[in-house]
């Protein structure tokens, strides 16, 4: 059987069983297993086993639930609101500065939690509302929360930058230093979109009214929020880029740092304890599936030649080296309309990082790429995982319609940031290069 036979079958079928609701694990494990039978026998499936073993015994995949739990504790602290008190206080005379400060809050959750999920719910429940109430746009008001919240994945630490390291054998430090600055500059975009378009429109974000503006004793008050997730921050970034700890180690440090965060603000009752260790079970678990799938199904296109076929597929776009790199986010940029992120890693990074490797790119930059093209993700309809966090904790007001339209002006913000650092590497590469 022909190798463009084989990749017509395995991908047709993955795509006609992902549309009919399937788990994408057990869609990708199932295929993997069906065509290895059919192409070696009962004895090719020890091969798939091996690389399955393999793949779940590597260490930097022992971070994973820890990043998690320290997002869902985080979460339940009540340090969202107290951050939303003080950028409100801050933020609230500028037209736009809520929007903004959420924004900037969602850059902080980023930095503290490694989940798109935690800011995007958090800030839903707390900044949605009291936005809506003051008359923001829909647009403003659940743009700047669902877009902010992608930065999760993109500001370090980061789960998803984790799986990529795991597939492209990188160091989970390196890539976490990689995604500091085009994090920021995907944030301050953010914010730049948000006072421009409320400069211009100044009915769609007004400034608060003077009577319900804070005094600067109140300012500066509000500004303990900040400590301890500074100090969170600190001790688990901190850590990496002095060499103190490992990123699995530094996220060890996180953990705990998020339940003292939690005791601190007398959330840590074992209600919200049983509610975090069971949320990081369940996120973790369907992680762990999902990349057991993709070690199966990326083990079988391998042996039968995969890797040869794409790479002669890719360079034959045009453009050179440079057209094979936007023809991958061009990929990607499609699968995100129909796939979870960690899903699309996990089946596309083994086939491209070879390619990658082979034309010279370095690994750590294309992640960054690869991350703030799963930003986008989360945000492209019809499937966008932060459209539908939203939708789960919006006002009954905001439908799903309103949630979608708010997403288009912050995608594009996304893609001029992809952009960026395509064309700016030393973005994303001179942290790393300082680490190591």
């Amino acid at each position: 059987m022909s190798i463009e036979l084989i990749s017509a079958l395995l991908f047709g079928l993955l795509l006609i069983l992902l549309l009919t609701g399937l788990p994408v694990s057990f869609v990708l494990g199932g295929i993997a297993v069906v065509f290895t039978y059919f192409l070696w026998g009962p004895q090719g499936l020890a091969m798939v086993a091996n690389r399955a073993w393999g793949g779940m015994t590597s260490f930097p995949i022992v971070c994973v639930p820890l990043f998690i739990y320290m997002g869902v504790m985080l979460e339940r602290s009540g340090i969202a609101s107290s951050l939303y008190t003080m950028m409100h206080r801050w933020s609230g005379a500028l037209r736009g500065g809520l929007a903004a400060g959420t924004v900037l809050i969602c850059m902080l959750f980023a930095a503290m939690t490694g989940l798109s999920g935690a800011s995007t719910v958090a800030l839903g429940l707390v900044a949605l509302p009291e936005m809506l109430k003051r008359g923001y746009n829909k647009d403003i008001a659940i743009g700047s929360i669902g877009g902010g919240g992608a930065l999760g994945i993109l500001i370090p630490p980061s789960v998803t930058m984790v799986i990529y390291a795991m597939i492209a054998q990188e160091s989970v430090g390196q890539l976490f230093m990689g995604g500091v600055f085009p994090g920021i500059v995907l944030g301050f975009l953010f914010i730049a979109y948000i006072l421009i378009r409320s400069a211009i429109q100044k009915n769609i974000a007004p400034a608060l009214p003077l009577e319900e503006r804070a005094s600067w004793g109140a300012k500066f008050t509000s500004l303990r929020a900040v400590i301890l997730p500074m100090l969170l921050i600190v001790a688990v970034l901190g850590s990496i880029f002095r060499g103190i700890a490992t990123p699995t180690e530094a996220a060890a440090v996180g953990a705990f740092g998020a339940t003292i965060c939690a005791a601190v603000y007398r959330q840590l009752h074992w209600q919200n304890i049983k509610d975090a260790c069971y949320q990081t079970l369940r996120v973790s678990t369907m992680a762990l599936w999902i990349f057991l799938g993709s070690q199966a199904f990326t083990t079988i296109y391998y042996a039968v030649g995969a890797q040869e076929f794409v790479q002669g597929l890719l360079l034959q776009l045009p453009g050179g080296n440079w057209g094979v790199i936007i023809g991958m986010q061009v990929i990607w940029l499609l699968l995100g309309c129909l796939l979870d992120p960690w899903g699309i890693i996990l089946i596309t990074a083994p086939i491209f990082v070879p390619v990658v490797a082979s034309l010279g790119f370095s690994l750590v930059w294309f992640g960054v790429l690869c991350i703030v093209n799963m930003e986008m993700a989360y945000l492209t309809p019809p499937f966008g995982m932060n459209l539908f966090y939203l939708k789960g904790v919006a006002p009954p007001e905001v439908s799903m319609g309103d949630i979608y339209h708010s997403a288009t002006p912050f995608v594009i913000c996304q893609l001029v940031a992809l952009i960026i650092v395509m064309v700016f590497p030393a973005l994303v590469l001179w942290l790393p290069s300082l680490m190591f």
